[in-house]
């Protein structure tokens, strides 16, 4: 992928002060990387009520993390003083900051969400199961569903929020400036809304001229129905995939001489 991204500007959306590690990812590949957070993420508004639950999460026979903000706040709580099995990972990088705790946890060998979790194995045979998600408020839906419909006793750890970015004129007027050659990263439908509300409506309209580069169907749906009319979907949600689909993409603008019509064909896999 090397210099696949060279003279194109990749807005990242992660939440503000992630972004960062993709940021630099962006530049080694010859972009230039633009830091617009979709969201914010803070501890929880009781810091008590939140520790006691996770205190108590900690027996329950399946602990599933949600991000690695989840593993993040909740260790910041208080600590798990004994490693066992019956953790689940949505992801990869959620998988990762839990072994910095010295927890090996279960992930999706394929896509990480939250069809991926459904398919562990050990999410097979649930009934009389007690499940706690441990994550924030919001989200989730299905995997909250699917759960209780195998016959789990599912209960939500909110160690967490998810808030609206305050977002300053700088971010405003980068906004305004982007070229439609350019590719906004998303891998939450959250993060949609919260910029399609907080951006003047200028900005706004101009990044929807831009390419949207999704992680699933589902933030396919939120990116089209918020105004984009230009998207292109990744293989999923992990920082190589998105990076690759907008390699994918400013590698085909380049052979076909700066054309943005791509990413209207190429909005499936």
């Amino acid at each position: 992928m090397s210099a696949l991204l060279a003279d194109c500007i990749v807005v990242i959306t992660r939440p503000a002060g992630t972004g960062t590690r993709l940021a630099k990812q962006v530049a080694a590949l010859g972009g230039r990387p633009l830091l617009l957070p979709g969201l914010s993420l803070r501890g929880a508004s009781d810091p008590q009520h939140a520790k006691e639950q996770w205190l108590h999460a900690q027996h329950d026979d399946v602990l599933i993390f949600t991000s690695p903000a989840a593993v993040r706040y909740a260790f910041a709580l208080a600590p798990w003083p004994q490693a066992r099995d019956g953790v689940i990972a949505v992801g990869q990088g959620t998988a990762r900051a839990l072994k910095r705790h010295g927890i090996a946890a279960h992930a999706p060998a394929t896509r990480q969400d939250s069809e991926g979790v459904l398919a562990v194995p050990l999410l097979e045979h649930l009934h009389g199961k007690r499940i706690a998600l441990i994550t924030a408020p919001g989200g989730r839906g299905l995997l909250r569903q699917q759960l209780a419909e195998r016959g789990a006793c599912v209960r939500e750890v909110h160690v967490y929020q998810r808030t609206a970015p305050r977002l300053s004129r700088r971010h405003s007027e980068s906004a305004r400036q982007l070229p439609a050659t350019a590719c906004v990263l998303f891998s939450s439908a959250e993060a949609i809304q919260n910029l399609k509300q907080q951006l003047p409506s200028p900005a706004w309209e101009q990044l929807c001229r831009a390419t949207a580069v999704v992680s699933s169907e589902r933030i396919e749906a939120a990116a089209q129905a918020a105004g984009f009319a230009c998207i292109h979907r990744a293989a999923s949600a992990v920082q190589a995939d998105l990076l690759a689909a907008a390699c994918a993409l400013c590698s085909h603008r380049v052979h076909d001489g700066g054309a943005t019509g791509y990413a209207k064909s190429a909005n499936r896999p």
